[in-house]
């Protein structure tokens, strides 16, 4: 079969063979791409005019003839803010099929592409719709789909298709996807490979040259081949532009300007160079963006001025367009072409062309809404409101930044009244809570301020006004003192089903959190009583979990246990966050993972930063305190980088408290130190407390770590003062063991004694089985009773569950057998020394491994070698026992085996490790190995 190169309409018409100088090129993309196979995704890019697009319809026309099933879409630029436009195209020709699949996935999908109403999709639920869909048709025959002009696909469909393309190996599936160079889009950073699409070489381009312009001069020829560069498209069009045709010589292009923009210009000199009809129908069929000939049809009858659809037939001859008659569908040839007629157009035309559109898309409200705002230039309420309501369709799609751009567009609309600040706050809110768009959301609070009527400010301004304080160089009084006026002077009557004060009050959560004090949350407080006709959940989930935990949270536990059953299936951001947020102090994140994962990985595929950054923070913290630490580290760097991306300082510094206290508690002090010191620096003079808080636990275990006990005090004390777990500082509870160790530590058994009281007397045992293990351990330190020590100790390690939390819990183990160590008891330390050892060095905590080895030495064993050792006998059970977890499988896993409680299993492991004189897991390999060979010379 032949393929004519794209880009082709210069005088000599007509197939000229395959693509000239890609054969290399095309073969690779195929073996990618998988096609038939095992399938595959590829971001295919190059600079505009290098055939990218031809490369696309080779393939396409190759995988159809061996039998695959081909399925294309194209980014329009005049489409880009049409929530799943881009999906329809693709899925266009299954609309049957989608009725097809189960309940929730054909309902999420309908809706989503605008077949019928519905509650709004949540975006996680119409990727599994789509993904299930195209395995469907998969099943028949191998499947290629293809998305042309990637970056200016709207965002919605960009991030299905996005999820979509990282799941197609293994379902006979290919995705294949075109983008400019340079272009930003969905799949920056890495999120398929790429494969990027060179100029040809100088022999092919040569040798393109001399097969389409046979007769144009060496001269000619050498200047064309100079200034095109490789470029197939510039090679085959800038010709056109020769003193003897239309347009200016060659030589008078000036080669300072991009290639795209020179191309640009060659277009539209043979756009001007068509009827006038034409160029019309060609301006509408622009703007139009979908193609879609009915449409054209119905609006060229519309516009009712003097063109209509036949008026394509000179583009068409032209090569300007091509008609597809089974899709009913009109392409245009190249971006730039479309690019070239807009920019050729007047205001005026333009205009005409929206209006004629709007009039024939009844059916299709957010399309219309935006071509009748494109169509306005006065203040026209009507349609602002249409767009108004257009922006609720989006949001409730869950793009965030489609009905943020709708917002903005309905307040430029906007009649002068309070609707074009209400309008203008709401988007500023969305920049600021959503999207990541700070700088934007900064101008069109300002925006909505200066147009505002009322003196009073609006609850989303508010609200958007204080996390922008935040992030700024503001302070949290300043934020809470802006959004508490608000609130208390506002006319919503405490409307619980008011969302602007819903979000009003979460935002003003968040600020008492960050501020770290009892006068702060009192207005909140006062809030949640005046709501009607009662308060919502996770509002006054907050109120006990968020801000005073060690005396409320307890109370909240049901209430969360409610909120968290209720995310089950669940894919709301918003929901999921702010549950998780509630969870924290009640050390029940883990109970929240999987739905924190289903917001990461939609931000990853380009959902809503803010909640993105949230879901990384609830994951990051939970890995920390249950020992994936590794994991821990990669998800904070992804979290700073995000910030920084986004300009989201204020949240930064959670990540920074991530990487600061695992560096502390790896050994690398100096480092914890430093960055410590630097989030303190921030919080302290924006009043930050909290954050400051985070910073001072941070240098509380570096300094532990280090010997440094009387810093680890310092640190401590700086959180919450020896005596008292200081009222609405949540993280006095996290620091309350280590400074009761650094009290003893320093000879402070008074402050030591007081501080285990005030823990007694707040019932943090209550909270969670983390606490219990602290606040027992913590009493167990404080004591100089040895027998009361040895008690509490064991109380301790048996409360339930507690093993959850290694570190602590390893922590514990040590104090415990350092204790017995000290009371002479050597025989017995060394079992909780050598578990906690075990525990320390998987986990990498540097500082405690050597402590625990110190305390084994001095408890009579040294870290010889196995074998060197007198080795003990085993009982057949603790045989069995070491022989399954020195295979590799955990405590649980052998405990399964066996028919045990992993407790068992970890009992007779303190009984192993003496009796064969090791100290950790991973010596047991090498010391049954030696057991053996002792056995056998025996």
């Amino acid at each position: 079969m032949n393929h004519e190169v794209i880009g082709s309409c210069s005088p000599q018409r007509g197939p000229i063979g395959p693509l000239i100088g890609r054969a290399g090129d095309l073969q690779r993309i195929r073996d990618l791409l998988g096609i038939g196979a095992q399938g595959g995704a590829l971001l295919l890019s190059g600079e505009a005019g290098v055939g990218k697009t031809a490369v696309l319809n080779v393939l396409a026309e190759e995988a159809h003839a061996e039998g695959a099933r081909v399925l294309r879409a194209a980014g329009v630029e005049f489409e880009a803010s049409c929530s799943y436009s881009g999906l329809n195209q693709v899925l266009f020709p299954f609309q049957e099929s989608v009725c097809e699949l189960k309940a929730p996935f054909r309902d999420a999908l309908r809706v989503a592409l605008g077949f019928e109403n519905g509650p709004a999709p949540e975006r996680l639920v119409v990727s599994n719709a789509v993904l299930l869909l195209l395995q469907t048709v998969a099943a028949g025959a191998p499947l290629l789909v293809i998305v042309d002009d990637l970056p200016w696909l709207d965002r919605a469909s960009a991030a299905v298709l996005g999820f979509v393309a990282r799941r197609v190996t293994g379902l006979r599936m290919s995705f294949l996807a075109a983008s400019r160079t340079g272009s930003r889009c969905l799949y920056d950073g890495g999120a398929l490979p790429e494969y990027r699409l060179q100029p040809l070489d100088e022999e092919s381009a040569s040798h393109l040259v001399s097969t389409r312009f046979p007769s144009l001069a060496a001269d000619c020829r050498q200047s064309l081949l100079v200034v095109a560069s490789g470029n197939p498209l510039a090679l085959l069009e800038l010709p056109s532009t020769l003193a003897t045709r239309r347009g200016p010589a060659l030589e008078q292009v000036p080669t300072v300007l991009p290639l795209s923009q020179r191309l640009k210009a060659v277009f539209g000199c043979r756009f001007i160079g068509l009827p006038q009809p034409s160029q019309r129908m060609l301006l509408l069929a622009a703007l139009e963006g979908v193609g879609d000939l009915g449409v054209l049809q119905a609006a060229s009858r519309q516009a009712n001025d003097g063109y209509d659809f036949d008026d394509l037939a000179p583009a068409e001859r032209d090569q300007l367009v091509r008609i597809d008659e089974g899709a009913r569908r009109l392409r245009f040839r190249h971006p730039l072409i479309r690019s070239a007629v807009v920019e050729h157009s007047t205001s005026g035309e333009r205009r005409a062309a929206h209006a004629a559109l709007a009039q024939v898309l009844v059916d299709h409200p957010e399309r219309r809404a935006w071509h009748l705002g494109e169509a306005t230039l006065e203040p026209n309420e009507d349609v602002a409101a249409l767009l108004e309501q257009a922006a609720r369709t989006t949001l409730r799609r869950g793009d965030a930044e489609g009905g943020m751009r709708t917002l903005i567009r309905a307040a430029d609309l906007t009649p002068n009244g309070p609707d074009c600040g209400r309008r203008l706050a709401e988007a500023a809110y969305i920049g600021a809570e959503s999207t990541g768009a700070l700088p934007s959301a900064q101008k069109l609070l300002d925006d909505a301020r200066h147009t505002a009527t009322d003196p009073q400010e609006s609850l989303h301004s508010a609200a958007a006004a204080a996390l922008l304080v935040l992030n700024g160089d503001g302070d949290v009084d300043t934020a809470h003192r802006l959004l508490v006026c608000t609130i208390e002077a506002g006319t919503h009557a405490y409307d619980a089903q008011d969302k602007a004060l819903t979000d009003a009050l979460h935002t003003l959560a968040l600020v008492c959190f960050f501020g770290a004090r009892h006068d702060l949350w009192q207005p909140y407080y006062r809030a949640l009583e005046k709501l009607t006709p009662e308060t919502p959940s996770i509002l006054s989930a907050l109120g006990k979990t968020l801000s005073d935990p060690a005396r409320t949270a307890a109370a909240a536990s049901e209430e969360l246990d409610r909120l968290v059953e209720g995310l089950v299936g669940t894919t709301d951001p918003v929901r999921i966050t702010r549950t998780g947020t509630a969870a924290l102090y009640l050390d029940r994140l883990g109970s929240i993972r999987p739905a924190a994962w289903r917001v990461v990985r939609m931000g990853r595929g380009g959902g809503p930063a803010r909640r993105y950054l949230s879901g990384l923070i609830l994951l990051c913290i939970d890995d920390y305190l249950t020992g994936a630490w590794d994991e821990a580290t990669q998800l904070a760097d992804e979290g700073v980088r995000l910030c920084k991306t986004h300009g989201y300082r204020a949240f930064a510094w959670y990540f920074e408290y991530v990487q600061a206290i695992l560096a502390a508690a790896r050994g690398e002090a100096d480092q914890a130190r430093a960055m410590a010191e630097r989030i303190i620096r921030w919080a302290t003079p924006r009043g930050a407390a909290c954050a400051a808080h985070y910073g001072h636990h941070a240098a509380t275990v570096a300094a532990l770590g280090s010997g440094d006990f009387t810093g680890a005090y310092r640190h401590a004390t700086a959180v919450s003062p020896a005596g008292s777990l200081s009222s609405h500082v949540p993280h006095a509870l996290w620091v309350a063991m280590d400074l009761v160790e650094a009290a003893v530590r320093t000879n402070r058994q008074g402050e030591a004694a007081d501080h285990v009281r005030a823990m007694w007397e707040a019932d943090v045992a209550s909270i969670s089985p983390r606490h219990a293990l602290l606040m027992k351990a913590s009493a167990a330190l404080a004591t100089t009773n040895n027998d009361e020590a040895l008690q509490w100790f064991a109380q301790a390690l048996a409360v339930p569950d507690a093993e959850k939390w290694p570190f602590d819990f390893a922590r514990v183990q040590l104090a415990y057998g350092e204790r017995l160590r000290r009371t002479k008891a050597k025989d017995q330390s060394r079992g909780p020394l050598g578990a906690a050892l075990s525990t320390f060095e998987h986990l990498g905590a540097r500082p405690w491994e050597e402590r625990a080895v110190a305390e084994l030495r001095v408890a009579g064993y040294d870290r010889r070698q196995p074998g060197t050792s007198k080795t003990h006998t085993l009982t057949p059970q603790e045989l069995e026992i070491a022989r399954l977890v020195a295979s590799g499988l955990t405590n649980k896993q052998a405990a399964e085996r066996l028919f045990l409680s992993h407790r068992t299993v970890g009992a007779h492991l303190y009984q192993i490790y003496p009796k064969l004189g090791i100290t950790s897991r991973g010596m047991l390999r090498d010391a049954l190995e030696s057991l053996s060979l002792l056995e056998t010379e025996q």
